[in-house]
């Protein structure tokens, strides 16, 4: 299979992967293993002076194919300084195309969409609590 720039871009050099620690860190996953795509998120909240909480530091960890990865190492790059939101930078169907994924690759996105908003229902409870 031939993959675009970005894909390669991205799969080669997956900023933001690993992992973060701290009392403000935030977990979500989703996918699995067996089924061939399984991603991670972790994000770090801080609450600046002027209010609000905002992403801080995002890291990712991945199983899949070069377009589950480069695509979580994409959204995790693109958070940091960003509200807490569930919805991804771009919606599914733009990443789909940035990234150059075939629509019959379709889910492995929706298994990145699906860890970035369980890290940010983790994240929200805390903030919440």
């Amino acid at each position: 299979m031939r993959y675009n720039e970005m894909t390669l871009r991205y799969f080669e050099s997956a900023p933001a992967a690993g992992t973060l620690d701290g009392p403000q860190v935030a977990t979500g996953t989703a996918g699995e293993r067996q089924q061939g795509a399984w991603v991670q998120f972790q994000i770090r909240l801080e609450t600046p002076a002027d209010g609000g909480t905002r992403i801080a530091a995002a890291q990712f960890l991945a199983f899949g194919c070069p377009h589950t990865i480069a695509t979580a190492a994409w959204v995790a790059e693109q958070a940091p300084g960003g509200p807490v939101s569930a919805e991804l930078p771009l919606p599914v169907e733009a990443l789909r195309r940035l990234f150059g994924v075939p629509v019959e690759k379709l889910g492995r996105l929706l298994v990145v969409e699906d860890a970035w908003r369980a890290v940010i229902a983790t994240a929200s409870a805390r903030v919440e609590t």
